[in-house]
């Protein structure tokens, strides 16, 4: 009997494997097993510096413009561990012991190792499993689980069901997710050309410069530079109206020049003479139907959740929490359907989810497979409720603030399609002596899925202008002048944003949330996001300016990009033939950006002074028999004599403080001999939690 050593991405997802198989070990399906996880990305590439011949590592550690683009034949892309702060213990942790530990554990006698990470359209799940099996030289067999879900029956299905992946140049996953990671880590190109630009005109910023967020920060600029240009034209034109208050109007051409508009009201006035009262005429009524929305995405979700203050960052960390507890289903999904078993193993709860989120039962009558929701073709299915029911809406809330939306939002949008087709009567009619002028509505007969939840209308960007007057029409209607205006350009949004991306099919709709979400994070973010309306930072719109008129900034490029890594994947292309798209991306786009650094000044004003730093008066002392010198103070609070000589002791000390966000408490800690970025001092060191 075989012996697997499974290996899930997180703890949270080896809680699950071990919940669903009944135990940490044991057998199942003629082998036994034991569970491990990773915890993400272990391994990184290194720096460029320390992937090339010794007598081009100063080459590629510069950031001179000259050196670029980079040869990337010469690159070995080697990996190296992952150093980072923990935020809670506040000191720098490293990913070696963890591969240590995976490395031990392998050599205790296993037949394969098994990858049980998340599927990724992007190949990431893949990547991060892979390198962990590089690091501890793994070199036996390799087993892939795909599952659909974290559920107990998606494990155990997925589990009866393993691939040989033992080539990873032959799992076309793995070859996806590190064409895309060679291709994004290259693109640190257009990051140093920009960034290096820019400060040679004093703007001390990191312009990131990635596939995604350069399309993002450029249509975010152009759309805030069109609302502060825009002027407004106001024009007058003849329309009619009836007693009800339909209004009955010719069709607009394409164009700028529109005849019957005028710029002042005098002549409209004059043009308005020719017309005098008519009889409404050819009345029509068609009963039409309109099918359910199709169920959302990760970017749908998240603009439509945007302006109730909920971020792209909230959305996205509350979503994966909830499906790690497997109350809603795999959030970075590609599909906009569900396959007929997913549909089905839902199936029996509908009721009971319909009485979390207060919809009435009766609506939901459509309950076969509609073959607009329901196809074979399909991994982790469309998002949509989980296996495990909450108790309630409430219960929700300790996965994060916007828990209870995510859910309600879900359930009714997947409730929907288990409603009847929306019926209307769709009204036409035109004016007996004018008949060019012509009006149109629509008069709700029965409401159906619209009652449940319209996914449609949710993430539209703009409402309808459409004529919804459902009182009697004619019989007569009369001329009057309207007054119009340009269309003022929309404040961009998240909804937006996310539109215009999906309308352009540049990215994923996870991949969109996510990117959203860490470009408006940290000190270094580049847009600000407030109730949905997306505003842009120094460094937003600095990274805006540099990239206009490029490659790297055109949707056009970037979706076919997506497309070559998904080539990648399927073989159709190899990965130096994408890497090469790289290097012309770079080629085209170094000398736009040098040049679009030029205009910052005009385009954006002087750059911000860089603030000065405060100079820390040190004092000297002996401790432990060495003489040091140390800062005075710490955090704002000033030594006392006392509180010196103690340090000094290598006593412990207290007093109060506040933290960044202002918050009081008390700091205890001691002298202690440090390190910040390779270099030792002596100071005041808060003792560990």
């Amino acid at each position: 009997m075989p012996n697997y050593l499974i290996l899930t991405e997180k703890p949270s997802a080896a809680a699950n494997f071990v919940k669903a198989l009944g135990g940490k070990t044991g057998t199942f399906n003629n082998f036994t097993y034991k569970i491990t996880n990773l915890r993400g990305h272990v391994m990184t590439l290194k720096d460029p510096e320390e992937m090339v011949a010794e007598d081009l590592k100063k080459q590629y550690k510069s950031w001179l413009v000259k050196h670029l683009p980079w040869d990337l034949n010469d690159f070995s892309w080697e990996r190296t561990y992952i150093r980072q702060r923990n935020m809670r213990t506040g000191k720098t942790e490293s990913t070696k012991k963890l591969i240590d530990e995976l490395k031990k554990e392998a050599k205790t006698g296993y037949d394969a190792i098994v990858i049980a990470t998340d599927t990724d359209p992007s190949g990431e799940g893949e990547l991060l499993a892979w390198e962990a099996l590089d690091a501890i030289k793994w070199r036996c067999q390799v087993l892939r689980v795909n599952f659909m879900d974290e559920s107990a029956t998606g494990i155990k299905t997925a589990m009866m069901n393993l691939r040989d992946v033992s080539d990873k140049q032959q799992d076309g996953e793995y070859i996806k997710g590190e064409s895309r990671n060679r291709w994004d880590f290259a693109s640190m190109q257009l990051t140093r050309i920009a960034t290096t630009a820019a400060k040679k005109q004093g703007f001390k910023v990191v312009a990131r410069e990635g596939r995604l967020k350069s399309v993002i920060v450029w249509q975010i600029y152009a759309q805030l530079l069109a609302i502060k240009n825009y002027v407004k034209k106001p024009y007058f034109e003849v329309k009619f109206k009836d007693p009800a208050g339909h209004t009955f109007g010719r069709v607009t051409p394409d164009g700028d020049v529109i005849p019957w508009r005028f710029s002042t009201k005098a002549d409209a006035q004059k043009d308005m003479a020719q017309y005098h009262e008519s009889a409404v005429a050819n009345e029509k009524h068609q009963t039409r139907t309109q099918a359910p929305g199709k169920l959302l995405d990760l970017a749908g979700l998240a603009s439509i959740l945007a302006p109730r203050g909920f971020s792209s960052k909230e959305v996205l960390g509350t979503y994966q929490k909830m499906y790690e507890a497997q109350v809603v289903s795999y959030p970075r999904t590609e599909d906009k359907t569900v396959t007929p078993e997913q549909f089905n193993d839902l199936l029996p709860k509908i009721d009971q989810i319909a009485q979390l989120v207060h919809v009435d039962t009766s609506l939901l009558t459509h309950r076969q497979p509609r073959p607009t929701h329901v196809k074979k073709q399909g991994a982790h299915g469309a998002n949509r409720p989980g296996e495990n029911l909450p108790t309630s809406l409430a219960s929700l809330t300790k996965f994060g603030p916007s828990a209870q939306a995510i859910y309600d939002i879900l359930a009714k949008n997947y409730l929907a399609m288990l409603a009847e087709d929306y019926v209307y009567d769709h009204v036409t009619a035109d004016l007996e002596d004018y008949p060019l002028f012509k009006t149109a509505f629509n008069i709700p007969i029965e409401m159906n899925f619209k009652a449940v939840y319209d996914s449609q209308r949710a993430i539209k960007v703009e409402e309808d202008s459409e004529d919804d007057n459902t009182g009697q029409l004619g019989p007569i209607a009369q001329p009057y002048l309207y007054e119009g205006a340009n269309k003022k350009p929309q404040t961009p949004t998240t909804k937006w944003i996310m539109a215009f991306l999906e309308k352009h099919h540049v990215g994923t709709g996870a991949t969109r949330v996510s990117t959203l979400s860490d470009m408006s994070r940290g000190t270094k973010s580049m847009i600000k996001e407030t109730r949905g309306k997306l505003t842009l930072t120094e460094t937003g719109n600095v990274s805006a300016v540099m990239v206009k008129d490029t490659w790297i900034a055109s949707p056009k490029i970037t979706k076919r990009l997506f497309e070559m890594m998904d080539q990648v994947g399927q073989f159709e292309i190899t990965m130096p033939k994408l890497l090469d798209s790289i290097t012309q991306v770079v080629e085209h786009d170094m000398p736009i950006m040098l040049s679009n650094a030029d205009d910052l000044e005009s385009l954006l004003g002087k750059p911000k002074p860089a603030p000065k730093r405060q100079v820390t008066e040190k004092t000297t002392g002996i401790f432990k028999g060495e003489e040091i010198s140390f800062a005075k103070s710490w955090s704002g609070h000033i030594f006392t004599a006392d509180e010196l000589v103690k340090l000094l002791n290598g006593d412990d000390i207290s007093f109060d403080a506040k933290s960044k966000h202002g918050k009081a408490y008390t700091a205890s800690g001691k002298m202690s001999k440090q390190t910040f970025k390779g270099s030792v001092f002596y100071g005041f060191k808060l003792n560990p939690k």
